[in-house]
Parts: structure tokens; sequence; C-alpha cells
């Protein structure tokens, strides 16, 4: 059997939502969920002026990893994520996910779980400049 996981990966380049959309492009799928993060303008009452995403070595099999466990617990057709790391400005999108299914509600619950679960173990490490000149680091362990 062939896997459903049909693209992932780490960019320094602006990422290409349609470039994952057409990852994904299948006759059996009735449903596309398509999930992208950009860089907000603020983060807990504090403006932004930017962020650089760091990830460790393993980051990309881990986020492999984890694309395959959500095609074998979830009945999708197709699944993609591409996280960007570097410096990104405000409105730079910084992950794109999707996932393709017969129908709509397997496609929603397994974005849903890929998300939460990219963000929770994927070791990528967010650090935000902020408007003040100070500045956080997110995710670190």
């Amino acid at each position: 059997m062939t896997s459903a996981v049909r693209l992932v990966d780490l960019r320094e380049t602006p990422l290409d939502v349609a470039e994952v959309v057409a990852a994904l492009d299948d006759d059996a799928s009735g449903g596309l969920t398509l999930f992208v993060g950009r860089v907000r303008d603020h983060d807990g009452g504090k403006g932004v002026d930017g962020l650089d995403y760091s990830a460790h070595p393993s980051a990309l099999d881990t986020m492999r990893a984890i694309c395959e466990r959500v095609a074998a617990e979830h009945p999708v057709h197709g699944v993609a994520a591409v996280h960007r790391v570097g410096s990104l400005a405000i409105g730079d999108i910084a992950v794109v996910i999707a996932t393709t299914a017969a129908h709509r509600g397997v496609a929603f619950e397994a974005s849903r779980a890929l998300i939460d679960t990219l963000k929770a173990e994927v070791p990528i490490w967010k650090h935000q400049r902020f408007a003040d000149g100070s500045d956080e680091w997110v995710g670190t362990p």
C-alpha cells in the first residue's frame, strides 16, 4: 500500500499554498482541508516586528513521522505539511498543512490532528522580536 503522505518539508524560502494543494490532487477526494499559519503583528498584547524559526536537525524526520501517524489514524487519501524556517516578516506564511479524504469530516478531523500534533511535537522554536525592543523564545525545551 502506498503512503498517503505526499509532501513534507522544511524550507527557508517562502511557502506556496498552491504547491501543497497540487500535491494532494486526486479524483477520489471529495474534501480537502487546508490550514495556513501566518506571522501576525501581535502576541500577548505586544506588537510583533518579526520572528525567526529554528529547527532541530530531527525536525523534518519528526514531521514525516507525524504525517505518517495521522495518515494511519484517519482514512485520508493525502497528507501534506510544509514549515518555514529562518527570518519571517509580518504576513509571511509560516506553515501550510492539508489533508484530503472522501468526505469533509474526515479531512477536517485529520487536519486538526495534524496541525495540533505538529505544534506540540516538532522541535521548531520561534524567536519573536517585539516592537518595544524586547524578544521572546517560544517552544524551547
